[in-house]
């Protein structure tokens, strides 16, 4: 990342997505919080499910111009049908998604839809982390960096963000993994802050079921002058 990228994102107030929903009244209440991402998981392990709660042409028809449709190891032809029917705006590859996939998918996919892929984060060292993110191709729009699991996410752990300040990203990035009003604070020890902070588990009821009180309260923390400004 250049050094006016740095500046830029140094500067630049964190974006929100809100991942796992599956509850058309509490969508409406984020979109009326101005939240930035709405993330649905068509992950069919996954207790977030979104087609267990709502259909691909409902999803469709929801207004919002950051609709986030998150995958694990799915098969194009599926990720493709999906984005065009539910009108999604970008595709969140959340599995073992290698290269040439990757580049299939780009070829076909709506030239409009960006590509977020996720970079799962445990034991490796930092030079190992940057290895991984060098080696992602170009044609990938945003990273995320999330707890290595074997559930591909929504374990509400969290892991060692220090790691970030040992690494270089060319693009923007997402931070996730258990980020909770307990630990947003921390944020402000990144030398390069992210592009936007990915929070579920914690902002929840329970699986699907957004506790949008808390979600209020991050916003609110985010915009004040202590937040990640």
């Amino acid at each position: 990342m250049t050094e006016t990228q740095q500046q830029s994102t140094k500067n630049h107030q964190a974006k929100i997505k809100v991942c796992g929903l599956t509850k058309l009244d509490q969508i409406q209440e984020l979109i009326s919080m101005n939240v930035d991402f709405l993330g649905f998981i068509f992950y069919e392990k996954s207790p977030r499910y979104v087609l267990n709660h709502l259909t691909v042409e409902e999803i469709s028809e929801i207004n919002h111009s950051e609709k986030v449709g998150v995958f694990v190891n799915e098969n194009l032809d599926s990720i493709i049908e999906i984005a065009e029917k539910a009108d999604l705006n970008l595709v969140q590859l959340h599995g073992d998604e290698n290269e040439e996939f990757i580049s299939d998918l780009r070829k076909k996919l709506n030239k409009k839809t960006e590509i977020i892929k996720v970079i799962r984060v445990g034991n490796q060292s930092s030079d190992e982390l940057q290895e991984t993110i060098n080696s992602q191709p170009s044609t990938i729009n945003y990273l995320l960096f999330d707890t290595d699991s074997k559930t591909y996410g929504g374990t509400g752990e969290t892991f060692d963000w220090n790691i970030i300040n040992e690494i270089e990203t060319p693009i923007p990035y997402f931070l996730s993994g258990g980020i909770s009003l307990e630990n947003i604070e921390n944020i402000e020890l990144l030398n390069l802050k992210p592009f936007a902070l990915d929070i579920n588990s914690k902002f929840e009821i329970e699986p699907g079921n957004k506790d949008v009180e808390k979600i209020k309260e991050i916003i609110q923390t985010l915009k004040s002058p202590k937040g990640t400004t």
